[in-house]
């Protein structure tokens, strides 16, 4: 059962077919999949779901703070299940891939006390940009 199962399960959440197989589509390491992908992958596992389905369940998981929804550079929304464990994201400026990364430092530490205008900052969100192995050749 993958970590995101077993948090829903503890939550008391309804487990309904459609709702285990979106979780299960979302399992595993460096998931950024967009609702499509996921729209696809579940009616891969389970034919008879329905796009409202996965949209609402998706939705459902992001209020619940279950599944992270990423956006960058306007590309389409995509939802990271990794949503309890701190991390920055290495996005692919050409294809869009994501992975989940995990530098040392706090990075609100570099933010200079005349930068943050009188905000009391509680945490910070780092993209970083580049390339992928994939459209670089390597």
């Amino acid at each position: 059962m993958s970590d995101l199962l077993e948090r829903l399960r503890g939550r008391g959440w309804r487990m309904t077919a459609q709702r285990r197989v979106v979780a299960e589509v979302l399992d595993g390491e460096h998931v950024h999949l967009t609702a499509d992908e996921v729209l696809a992958r579940a009616t891969a596992r389970l034919p008879e779901i329905s796009r409202a389905t996965v949209y609402n369940t998706l939705g459902e998981l992001v209020s619940l703070g279950e599944v992270l929804e990423v956006a960058t550079d306007g590309r389409a929304k995509r939802y990271d299940p990794n949503a309890h464990h701190p991390h920055h994201h290495l996005v692919c400026s050409h294809c869009g891939a994501i992975r989940d990364v995990h530098p040392t430092g706090d990075p609100l530490a570099t933010l200079p006390t005349s930068e943050r205008f009188g905000f009391t900052v509680r945490e910070a969100e780092v993209t970083y940009w580049g390339l992928c192995p994939a459209c670089t050749g390597s």
